[in-house]
């Protein structure tokens, strides 16, 4: 393979492993399509994690071949509902919901744990030929017709384009030189996987509390995944509890409408922060998903917003690609940062100002908030519009997002 048709994406992660699916599904066997991360090594994961993916997402992993590997596992999200009240509140009354469907049939989402997922991407990658790597990418020199870039273990590659990929802490892109801008909360989102004794019914719940969203989410079976924000020293208490004590914390948010509730795996605390790269774009360089933007998880769509970059970034590629162009030069990946930037900011600018809004003991905002939430309830259309930005299904929509072959 030539420089011009070979693609190095260092980081084996979800947007990772589902750009190499798609450029591979686009462009098959012409395009070399290399991924390179230590963690390849790791099989198969332990992520204890779960995560929503949203319809757009979905028809993605459909349209590259991964999601009937994990549908069985999958669990749609059937509707959601929002409150507003204190910790001390003996009720939680309900002030908005939404029913699940954006399609006839098709759930808004479906909670996924993360290790099935990741599994199920890399089985389908080597199956597709894609070269998995597990090492690092050490350095890389950019020229004008392509670039050099160098593993931990010695080789180099000659290459069209060089992804990142490498998630918050990317080193690729700090290798660039490309800033990021944004701040840290003074909140962690707790993460634990609870058993319950009734079924959830596929309802997803979001409980404001003035620490943060209390997020209540479905899994197969009668377990639900939590995704629990608390002020940052807060978090690092309740994780350092005893089983009984987290326990007695637990209910306290929880709740007992779903009966007898249990931790089924330890919690761990993850420091939360919004941060937006100066430029999605380098000398024959494209960062995606976390290497670009951090969102904080109030709307659920950090890895989602990741996977819309992928969806873009496969389709700017394999468009030029096909017409012959070196789809590394500086327009046409420009093409991707001009799809991709407005997005990222509106929806990070979103999360941040719900964030703002509900996260806070504010009594007037409280009652300005269950007026507004009362209004969105009773106004169906606005309720419609709501759900399909949710999916990903607004906008200027990568054919990928949309269930289309690239």
């Amino acid at each position: 393979m030539t420089a011009r048709q070979t693609i190095v994406i260092g980081g084996g992660g979800f947007a990772g492993l589902a750009l190499a699916l798609a450029l591979r599904q686009g462009l098959g066997a012409e395009m070399s399509v290399i991924v390179v991360d230590p963690a390849l090594a790791s099989r198969p994961s332990r992520d204890p994690r779960a995560t929503a993916i949203v319809a757009a997402c979905r028809r993605l992993f459909e349209t590259v071949g991964v999601w009937g590997e994990v549908a069985a596992e999958a669990q749609p999200i059937l509707d959601m509902v929002i409150t507003d009240s204190k910790l001390e509140d003996a009720t939680r009354p309900v002030f908005l919901t939404f029913a699940g469907h954006v399609e006839p049939g098709e759930p808004f989402a479906h909670m996924v744990e993360n290790r099935h997922l990741i599994d199920a991407l890399t089985r389908r990658a080597e199956a597709q030929g894609v070269d998995l790597r597990p090492t690092a990418v050490a350095s890389y020199d950019s020229r004008a017709d392509g670039i050099d870039v160098t593993l931990a273990d010695g080789s180099v590659i000659e290459a069209g384009l060089l992804v990142a990929a490498d998630g918050a802490r990317s080193r690729l892109r700090e290798r660039a030189g490309i800033a990021t801008h944004g701040w840290d909360y003074d909140q962690s989102g707790i993460v634990v996987t609870v058993g319950h004794e009734r079924d959830h019914h596929g309802r997803a719940e979001e409980h404001f509390l003035p620490a943060g969203p209390f997020a209540i989410l479905p899994l197969t079976g009668r377990r639900s995944s939590l995704v629990w924000t608390e002020r940052r020293a807060e978090a690092a208490r309740i994780v350092a509890l005893s089983e009984d004590e987290f326990l007695r914390e637990l209910e306290q948010r929880f709740g007992l409408h779903l009966g007898e509730i249990k931790a089924l795996d330890k919690p761990h605390a993850f420091p939360l922060s919004y941060f937006v790269a100066r430029s999605f774009i380098g000398e024959r360089l494209a960062l995606v998903g976390d290497a670009a933007h951090v969102i904080h998880p109030i709307a659920g769509q950090g890895l989602n917003m990741g996977l819309r970059d992928v969806a873009a970034l496969a389709e700017v590629v394999a468009d030029a690609a096909r017409l012959g162009i070196d789809f590394g030069q500086a327009d046409v990946i420009e093409r991707y940062q001009r799809w991709r930037r407005f997005d990222t900011m509106a929806m990070g600018l979103a999360t941040n100002t719900l964030n703002v809004l509900f996260s806070n003991k504010s009594t007037l905002l409280r009652s300005l908030r269950d007026i507004g939430l009362g209004l969105v309830d009773r106004a169906p259309p606005l309720k419609e519009l709501f759900i399909r930005q949710a999916a990903g299904l607004s906008g200027e929509v990568p054919r990928l997002l949309k269930g289309e072959a690239l």
